[in-house]
């Protein structure tokens, strides 16, 4: 979109971005992260209870913010993708990609005939009406389709799924694709850890940019994953980063007044 960035162009030259997850509809939290720094920000459908309508706002204020707002879609359902795109996201990424033809699928959504599916109709992406041209050539150049590496079957035809063209970049979630092998919760499980190998090994020698969700606020864990190679990197979480925030300093507010009372 005009004033914003170029994801597509920063994931072809290998620059790493960061970005987060947002999961309050609230319009105030998706201007505070915006105006904080982050390259892209993802407005995370498939773990929230945000509708169609807020989805629309917190891409509005992303957008007009200079950072590029970003979809996680609860499935890959082509009308859920029109959907969003209409609304203004510059992107999707696409949970639960497992095989050659649902990335076809998601890529076929997100473009206009004869690259893809997609239905043609105005909204908020088109100008209301007035940009439907100026659109039509930044989507055929700028968009954005991330799929979500999160299960065993992704990993054994990683291949396939990431040759697939108008895939721009990958992101593992480690916790699903644990799950998937019998391991959930256990990211770091040697057998997990192997898999997570095998999709960089992968994506490597095909020239496609990956990604990794950093769940809990960590910097130092963002430096290691820029280090193994990972240059689409997601930080924590709205709700994650605020809860983490309250706890740390009134953890270190009560240790203070505890140790005050011990010398009194």
């Amino acid at each position: 979109m005009p004033g914003i960035p170029s994801l597509k162009q920063s994931l072809q030259s290998g620059r790493v971005t960061i970005g987060s997850w947002i999961t309050l509809a609230h319009p105030a939290i998706a201007e505070i992260m915006a105006k904080s720094g982050f390259d892209w920000l993802a407005v995370d459908l498939e773990h929230s209870v945000i509708t169609i309508r807020e989805a629309e706002e917190l891409i509005r204020i992303i957008g007009l913010c200079g950072v590029t707002p970003l979809v996680r879609l609860s499935a890959n359902n082509p009308v859920q993708i029109k959907r969003v795109m209409d609304a203004g996201a510059c992107g999707v990424l696409v949970p639960m990609v497992k095989s050659e033809a649902e990335a076809e699928q998601a890529v076929s959504a997100v473009y206009y005939p004869t690259t893809g599916k997609r239905g043609v109709g105005l909204a908020r992406a088109q100008g209301y009406g007035a940009r439907f041209k100026e659109y039509k050539e930044w989507l055929s150049q700028q968009a954005v389709v991330i799929v979500l590496v999160e299960h065993i079957d992704a990993v054994k035809n990683l291949k396939a799924i990431l040759s697939v063209k108008g895939v721009d970049g990958y992101m593992v979630g480690p916790y699903d694709l644990s799950a998937s092998m019998g391991m959930p919760g256990e990211p770091d499980h040697p057998e997990v850890l192997a898999s997570l190998k095998h999709v960089r090994e992968v994506a490597k020698a095909l020239g496609v940019p990956g990604g990794v969700h950093v769940i809990r606020p960590d910097p130092a864990a963002i430096h290691r994953k820029i280090d193994e190679g990972f240059t689409f990197l997601a930080y924590s979480l709205d709700i994650l980063m605020l809860g983490e925030t309250c706890r740390q300093g009134l953890a270190a507010i009560k240790a203070s007044r505890s140790m005050e009372g011990k010398h009194s």
